[in-house]
């Protein structure tokens, strides 16, 4: 999941982020400095430069790219490894003031040690464990998504139509080949008719592309593999490479091209498009691929598209790029997630008039090893006219 579409605008965002972290462990460390003695001071001082520093040290491998420099794995983790630690000490500087906030309205008495400890293993025990978690138990929790479609009008020979997407695979030292077998073993066993990837097989140019389409070239489906290209098919300036040596091993990319898939008595338009920079014109060239008559069905990856596919004739748009949010907070009723700040259309099924986009949560992840909410998914479709 990456929502900017240059390396500029991506670079900025990694320094907001970094800039907001960092004023939120100043602000902690300014309050903690506040009437603390000399020798509890130097400590303060000692775990606010190692914390800094370890922000600076992965920050600097994403926005200077000196992770180019590195073997693949080290510079991912090194960067992981910021993004967990940026995320844990945000959690737990709210867990400081939180716990401030409650001892302050406490008098000095001997139960007062006593109870310091009580809440300090209360509040900041939950941030840690949740993060770990994310990133070694929910990130690896691999799952089957079933969902059914309603499209109107449905031939009756598609009634049933099963289609099996996987899409955010990430192949990358965050995602191994072990757990990429796994993925395609289950979407084998759905014994689906279609089999659909969706981009961003990998995450960067140093990642194994040729490992990834191997192994997606052991999808198993009636009517064969189709894909779409992804945000980080761009980065990795690896769209035209994707294509020929996907189609080489019997994967499919449609790259503003739509096939005709016959079912019995029933044929289905399926199309697809390469990765819509947003803020750009959407599907400026999708709808001449519209077929009048038939189910038409478009792959993009990013899930934004929607609202223009479906004015242009499309029945089901299907998309990934969200990941699900990857981390997800529910606070008040609130879903909670980066992706929702960029798309109303995060997860699952939307529909509009009798037009739907399904989206994904995909496999891997991108930036930040975990998952919270939002957890890895291969994903079966199946049409139904009612």
């Amino acid at each position: 999941m990456d929502f900017v579409f240059n390396a500029a605008q991506r670079s900025a965002l990694d320094i907001v982020v970094l800039a907001v972290v960092l004023a939120a462990q100043g602000c902690v460390v300014w309050l903690m400095l506040r009437g603390a003695r000399p020798a509890r001071r130097a400590r303060i001082w000692i775990g606010a430069g190692a914390s800094a520093g370890t922000l600076l040290v992965g920050f600097l491998l994403m926005f200077m790219r000196v992770a180019r420099y590195l073997p693949p794995a080290l510079g991912a983790w090194i960067r992981g490894t910021a993004m967990i630690w940026a995320m844990l000490s945000v959690l737990w500087a709210a867990a400081w003031m939180i716990r401030r906030a409650v001892t302050a309205r406490i008098p000095h008495s001997p139960s007062r040690r006593g109870f310091l400890a009580l809440t300090g293993a209360a509040l900041f025990a939950p941030p840690a464990a949740v993060v770990g978690y994310g990133v070694f138990v929910q990130r690896l929790n691999l799952r089957l998504r079933e969902q059914k479609i309603v499209i109107p009008g449905l031939a009756a020979d598609l009634d049933g139509l099963r289609m099996v997407q996987l899409t955010d695979i990430h192949l990358s030292p965050f995602l191994s080949e072990k757990e990429l077998a796994q993925a395609v073993a289950m979407a084998n066993e759905t014994y689906a008719h279609i089999a659909l990837v969706t981009g961003d097989m990998i995450s960067s140019a140093r990642d194994p592309l040729d490992r990834c389409l191997k192994h997606l070239s052991g999808l198993r489906a009636d009517a064969g593999i189709f894909g779409c290209l992804g945000n980080h098919e761009i980065y990795a300036h690896a769209e035209d490479y994707a294509e020929v040596e996907g189609g080489r091993l019997g994967i499919r990319c449609l790259r503003s091209k739509a096939v005709r898939l016959k079912f019995g008595a029933a044929e289905m338009n399926l199309a697809g498009v390469d990765y819509q920079r947003m803020r750009l014109p959407y599907l400026e060239d999708a709808e001449r691929m519209i077929a009048p008559g038939m189910t038409n069905i478009l792959l993009s990856h990013n899930p934004d598209v929607f609202p223009v596919a479906a004015r242009q004739g499309y029945d089901l748009t299907i998309s990934g790029h969200t990941h699900g949010g990857q981390v997800r907070v529910e606070i008040l009723h609130q879903d909670l997630n980066i992706a929702r700040f960029f798309t109303p259309f995060v997860d699952g099924l939307y529909t509009d008039q009798g037009r739907s986009i399904f989206v994904s949560r995909g496999i891997g992840t991108i930036g930040l090893p975990a998952r919270l909410g939002a957890p890895p998914e291969v994903a079966l479709l199946r049409l139904c006219r009612s």
